[in-house]
């Protein structure tokens, strides 16, 4: 089985790589969060338990987090091979996932860190703003024909909070301090590649693809 882990902050694009790269290779995209939702609606034994986490706002423990993602790398869309986004976030669950792989005779092939400066992770983070009818804008990605105004029903968009760029702030500093952890762990290992992701989509994605053949044909 090829596993591969993509990393990076909130807002370094993730999710988008991780689907390109998963239909690229022809492999499973698995996103951590909608692995916890998915599993809470089967009403399993594990998803049972990790809505109870859910439910109150709680992160999921790292024991229930790898037993879930291995019980997904066991089903039979897993088999060629997955594509790890939004995990492991921690070093404790990066060891955890190490153990539980090689348990089954494999092992993280790759892992790519999406980099980008704090200041461009609070302008792509901080540029959300929603009108009261949910329609969602961002300043950089997808702006308003005119600015501070819904396109679909002409109100005045508002940003929450949680979308201040002081709020941001805030949030970056608590995540990114694991997550330096979890990239330490994979440079320790020889298996890391740092991306320029600032970069256009299309851009990173060709570089991250570059690298990976790059590694199948030194392999």
């Amino acid at each position: 089985m090829r596993v591969l882990v993509l990393l990076g902050p909130p807002g370094a694009g993730k999710g988008t790589q991780a689907a390109i790269l998963a239909r690229e290779l022809g492999i499973l995209h698995l996103a951590s969060g909608d692995l916890f939702r998915a599993e809470s609606r089967t009403g399993s034994a594990l998803g049972r338990e990790a809505k109870s986490f859910l439910d109150r706002g709680a992160l999921v423990p790292d024991d229930l987090t790898v037993r879930m993602i291995m019980g997904r790398l066991g089903q039979p869309d897993a088999q060629g091979g997955v594509v790890l986004d939004g995990f492991p976030r921690t070093r404790p669950q990066a060891e955890a996932l190490d153990e539980a792989l090689a348990a089954r005779g494999a092992r993280v092939e790759h892992a790519v860190y999406l980099d980008v400066p704090n200041d461009a992770l609070v302008r792509r983070l901080a540029g959300r703003w929603i009108c009261p009818q949910g329609h969602v804008y961002n300043a950089l990605a997808n702006p308003p024909r005119l600015e501070g105004v819904c396109d679909v029903d002409g109100t005045r968009l508002v940003q929450r909070e949680d979308d201040r760029p002081e709020t941001v702030r805030e949030r970056l500093t608590r995540q990114l301090a694991p997550l330096y952890e979890v990239v330490d762990h994979y440079r320790d290992r020889g298996i890391l590649s740092v991306i320029d992701a600032t970069r256009s989509i299309h851009e990173v994605s060709h570089e991250i693809l570059r690298l990976l053949r790059v590694g199948d044909r030194a392999a």
